[in-house]
């Protein structure tokens, strides 16, 4: 694909790195670090957010955060560590049994290891993603507010924003919903989760995989400072995704707000000139 010519600094929310046969199994995919960077500059990104893919169930993501890291020195990647916990995302009685009797097993994220990441200057946030690596304990959440780094929620269908809103928005601290929270492709609760941009003020969104270009408009010009450029790489090309910004029926200023400003301010790391 041939790359697109614009004059926007562009800094991506949202990339998956597989560092490991076990990811690449999980995945069902096979791209390596040259490859997603080279996608990357095709697309006029000069730097993203990157965080594991889906482990197996039962395993740590301890190794794949600390590969990530490791694959993202001398590159223009942001590690950000992905955490799991014991409890059951949804939102009916079964989930609330379960969550009765929910202990923590060694594979899942405890206290001390957001301590860890938070301190360790390889790490710029986390990434959670409830409905496939369920929930942190509530003393695992509270380390996160503590440490007040960015936190990237992966919201939609499974976990939907009034989910959201019930388990983590009363913890201060920063929280992007990726893809507005509605994938797949669900605009009711992409509305939804723009209202309560209205209600608090530390929330965010990403525009992974949106797709619709009334809801993206919507969020630009009502919430022009809360929308960050996401492409979900390496599942669409970020071309892909950059060009959805590039098409909106808004200002110049708003689409460079979108596509590095609103980033940068809340990921320094992929500010201009940032050391990484």
């Amino acid at each position: 694909m041939l790359g697109l010519e614009h004059d926007f600094r562009i800094v991506d929310t949202r990339a998956t790195l597989d560092p490991d046969e076990s990811s690449v199994a999980t995945h069902g995919r096979d791209i390596s670090p040259e490859r997603l960077e080279r996608e990357m500059l095709q697309a006029g990104v000069v730097r993203a957010v990157a965080s594991p893919g889906r482990r197996p169930p039962g395993r740590s993501y301890l190794r794949a955060n600390n590969a990530v890291a490791r694959l993202s020195i001398d590159r223009p990647f942001v590690a950000f560590a992905r955490l799991n916990g014991p409890r059951d995302s949804g939102d009916g009685p079964i989930a609330a049994v379960r969550n009765l009797r929910a202990e923590r097993d060694d594979h899942h994220a405890r206290p001390d290891d957001v301590e860890q990441y938070s301190y360790d200057d390889r790490f710029h946030g986390f990434t959670l993603v409830p409905h496939a690596d369920g929930l942190p304990n509530e003393d695992v959440l509270e380390r996160l507010e503590s440490a007040d780094l960015p936190l990237i929620v992966h919201a939609g269908r499974e976990f939907p924003p009034e989910s959201v809103e019930r388990e983590l928005l009363d913890y201060d601290l920063p929280i992007v919903l990726a893809s507005f929270g509605g994938y797949p492709l669900d605009a009711d609760l992409m509305n939804e989760t723009l209202d309560l941009l209205d209600e608090y003020d530390r929330l965010y969104v990403d525009t992974t995989a949106v797709r619709y270009r009334e809801v993206l408009e919507r969020g630009v010009l009502e919430h022009p400072d809360r929308v960050l450029f996401g492409s979900g790489a390496p599942d669409v090309h970020p071309n892909v995704g950059v060009m959805e910004v590039l098409t909106l029926d808004v200002s110049e200023d708003l689409m460079r707000r979108v596509l590095a400003k609103n980033p940068a301010r809340l990921i320094p790391a992929l500010a201009e000139g940032a050391d990484i």
